[in-house]
């Protein structure tokens, strides 16, 4: 009986280690795939061992490079997306949240106390990406800034907001 308990220890602690794997310094694995929906709905959210990669490289592009430069802690909003959650909140499966292709991954992010607008323009001038959109901002630290990354990035800049759709560029909508 000891030995089974121990076995059952042994097991899930290494379930525990895989799901929170350090992919940079700040940021996990379990931090990039949580999703309160994906809880609520009891859709599964976990991604293969080929997106886990392409998880990691947005961590390493995107999110340390922003931690590291405002030194503030903070955890992405939606980073991977399975095909059902995608699906279940009404985006596309396609969508680079979901990782589909090694190399293309997309995240969601604010740092608190930082306009979403300053995110939006350092990461414009600092990092590469595939697409910055900022969205739904209106002043202050509104909305949040869309990021994703590729193997051929297009450094496609633009804004979303309801009433405009999309547009180019980065616009201040306060």
């Amino acid at each position: 009986m000891t030995q089974d308990l121990f076995r059952h220890l042994r097991l899930h602690t290494a379930h525990l280690q895989e799901v929170d794997m350090q992919l940079t310094e700040n940021f996990t694995l379990a931090e990039l795939t949580k999703s309160q929906t994906a809880e609520r709905k009891g859709i599964p959210n976990k991604p293969t061992k080929l997106q886990e990669q392409s998880l990691k490289l947005i961590a390493e592009k995107i999110l340390q490079p922003v931690r590291d430069n405002y030194g503030i802690p903070f955890t992405p909003n939606s980073t991977f997306r399975s095909v059902e959650l995608s699906l279940a909140i009404g985006s596309s499966k396609r969508s680079q949240h979901g990782c589909r292709v090694v190399g293309d991954a997309a995240t969601d992010i604010e740092v608190p106390g930082i306009s979403n607008m300053e995110l939006a323009e350092w990461i414009s001038k600092n990092l590469d990406f595939d697409q910055l959109i900022l969205e739904c901002f209106t002043g202050g630290n509104t909305g949040w800034v869309h990021v994703s990354i590729a193997d051929e990035p297009r450094r496609q800049v633009m804004t979303y907001d309801k009433t405009n759709g999309y547009r180019q560029g980065l616009i201040d909508g306060s």
